[in-house]
This record gives C-alpha cells, structure tokens and sequence, in this order.
C-alpha cells in the first residue's frame, strides 16, 4: 500500500470543516465506554478491593465490562493523530499545525494537573500529581509538533518501530539511570517521583507507546484522504493484518506482553487470559488487540449513517468537554448517592475512589453490582448529553479559534 503524498492534499479554505462522520462515531463510542470505565471505578462494589482483569478473583460479566474499555485510550491517542493528519486539509499548514499542537498539548498538560486533578480527587492538594491519559495526550501532541515536519514514511516508520519495539526496554529499570530516573518513569515504566521535596509525581501513562499509537495514528490519515471506496478497502485490510497480527504475536507467548496467558480452569477463562494484556504501558499485544478492531470498525462504518447514531455523533464531536464534565458528574453523583447510604458523601466528598498505587478503603460493604454501574453509567450519559449537544452545535456554527482547543 502506497500512502498519499501529502503535497498532493487539496487545501480547502480555512472557512471548510468536512467532517467524517464515521471518525466521530467511532471516538463517540469510545467516549462512551470510557465513562463505563469510570462509573465502574466509583461504583462497583468490587472497585476498591481487586483489579477486574484479575482471573483469580473476577467473574465473567466484571471481566468482559472492563476488558471491552481497553479500547478507548488506544482509540483516544490514534484518533488524535488522524484528526492532526486531516486538519492539514482544511486550511492548516504544518507551521499551523505544529503552533496548534504544542499549544493544546500544553493546554492539556495544564488541565490534567490542575481541573482534571480536582475532578476525580475533589480536593487540591498541590502535593499529589497523576500523569494521566490527558497528560500523555498533551505531551504526546507537544512531540508530534516537531515530528510532523517529517516525511511520512520516516513517520510511518518511527511509530511502528515505537509499538512494536517498546516491550524489548521493559528489562531496563529506572534505576540504571541515576539522577535521571524520573524521566524514564515518564517514557517507559508506570511509577512514581519526587518532583521537588514534598512534592510527588505519579505516572500512569508513560509516553513511549502512547506517542508511537498517536504517530501511527497520524500516518493513518493519509488513509482517509483517499476516495471512499479505496479507503474502506485499505482500512479494513489494515484493521484486519493487526487482528491476525494480535492472535499471532500472542499466541506464540514469546515477545509482545510482559504477562504470558496460561491455560485456565474453563476455556472461557484460558480466553480470557489470553485477551489480557497489559495496558501500563500498553505492549505490543494490547495495542494490536484494540487498534486492529477499531480500524476494521472505521471501515464498515465509512457510509451514509443513519439517524439513530446522531446522539453518538454528537459525544465523538466534543471528546474533551466530555471528558472534563464526565468525571465531574461521574464524582458527584457518586458522593450524592454515598451521602444518602453513609452519610458525609461516603469519604467521596474529599478524596479520590482509589490511589494510584494502593486502592483505598471505601466505607464498609460500599458499592453496587454490575446492574447498579450500569444504571449509573446510563443516567451519567442523559446528564451530559444536553451539554454536549449545546457545544457541538455552537462548534458547528462558529469558527472560534478557542473552540479547537475543546
């Protein structure tokens, strides 16, 4: 497959904003499982006291609801590559792009440290920092600014090499850097830091993979660009060479996840240790194991949709005020509804549901069953949706610069 020459994009006026409505819905479901994920942090019965990928502890229902939000970072971090790619084409430059890129990254990185924190802790404690999925995602942009003044094929290349290479660093530890162990924390290993003496950092996404997920991302754009017919084809054959890919690399159990799956007591649960990679940081494993699917997904969507997806379309074209409202709506109905079982908001007022490195103690037999995350998880999306559709209307008749950075 020869990608597009990108000097052969046609440059619409700045004023054009084409959209593809089949990107939208994807990163709208994405949205979507995203704020399951979430729920199920701060409602489940089960949150604070094992991980649901534990085989040893969980149950097929648990299991499948957390397994099936694996997608959503990977998704997350492609998607933003392809939107930087097809920008290009809607009156953007590369200097244009690589100006946006540092300046939301940063916008980002901000946010995640300061709002994003207050969300899901509702205290500011300025001693406790988490790099989380919008910190990679801004700093991740910050490096794609530079990254896009190259050719694509040393891009193509470069992201590859990143995914598919990383797990062969996993034996290098923070340690063999000395003073500068903190920053391997930051590319390649989930750990915390001390930032300055009482001050603590703790990474959840390091940015070696995630980058290397926006670049192929970025690559991927070129994909789009080309008519309809030839696009589908293209991405389906891709989303399908990284399923087979996945069954492949995972059933050989040599090289791709530091966590080899294992026959099990049932077959159902030998699949499932196969299905669980490891997502901190994600291997080769788990990013074939959700981009293969999620591209094959954009390609039988690549159509005229009907009406019943606009509510999904209207979430995929607001992804950050989602996200920023999501965990603060998510939070407080967890509070609300603590307040009126345990009274106080059940700790949830002033702390977060879970630590990043030990999980905290909820209030005693706290929590709901699947059935009750569900119906939170349901009641959490009719609240956002009025918001949502409200600026994905005023992004679609105004041309704010500041809009672009929502």
């Amino acid at each position: 497959m020869t990608l597009v020459n990108e000097s052969a994009i046609p440059v619409r006026p700045a004023g054009a904003r084409p959209r593809l409505d089949f990107v939208d819905l994807l990163r709208g479901w994405i949205m979507i499982l995203m704020a399951l994920d979430h729920v199920r942090d701060f409602f489940h019965t089960n949150a604070s006291l094992f991980e649901p990928t534990d085989l040893e502890k969980t149950y097929p229902a648990l299991f499948l609801t957390r397994w099936i939000t694996h997608f959503c970072a990977p998704v997350f971090f492609f998607l933003a590559g392809t939107g930087a790619f097809l920008s290009l084409g809607r009156g953007k430059t590369k200097s244009n792009l690589s100006y946006f890129l540092v300046t939301r990254g940063l916008w980002l990185v901000l946010l995640e440290l300061t709002l994003i924190k207050f969300g899901w802790t509702f205290n500011w404690n300025l001693h406790q920092y988490i790099g989380q999925v919008i910190w990679a995602l801004g700093w991740s942009m910050v490096l794609m600014a530079a990254l896009v003044h190259l050719p694509l094929w040393a891009l193509t290349t470069l992201g590859a090499v990143m995914i598919a290479g990383h797990n062969l660093l996993d034996g290098i530890r923070p340690s063999a850097f000395g003073s500068f162990s903190w920053l391997w924390k930051v590319l390649h290993v989930q750990s915390g830091f001390e930032i300055l003496p009482g001050y603590n950092m703790f990474i959840v996404y390091p940015l070696i993979p995630w980058l290397g997920v926006m670049v192929v991302g970025y690559a991927f754009g070129s994909v789009l660009r080309r008519p309809q017919a030839e696009r589908r084809r293209y991405s389906f054959l891709i989303g399908l060479g990284l399923t087979v890919a996945f069954i492949f690399v995972r059933a050989l159990n040599v090289y791709g996840d530091p966590r080899p799956w294992s026959p099990q007591q049932s077959f159902l649960f030998t699949v499932f240790s196969f299905l669980n990679c490891e997502k901190y940081p994600p291997s080769l494993s788990y990013l074939l194991m959700t981009l293969g699917p999620a591209i094959i997904f954009l390609a039988l969507f690549d159509r005229d949709l009907h009406k019943m997806w606009r509510p999904i379309l209207v979430f995929g074209r607001v992804p950050l005020l989602f996200y920023l409202l999501h965990i603060f709506v998510i939070h407080a109905l967890a509070a609300l509804v603590a307040s009126v079982r345990y009274g106080k908001g059940g700790g949830l007022w002033s702390g977060p549901p879970f630590d990043p490195e030990t999980l905290a103690t909820y209030p005693s037999a706290y929590g709901y069953g699947l059935f009750g995350v569900f119906a939170a998880w349901i009641v959490v999306l009719l609240l956002l949706y009025p918001a949502c559709k409200w600026f994905a209307d005023l992004k679609q008749r105004r041309r704010d610069s500041w809009l672009s950075y929502f």
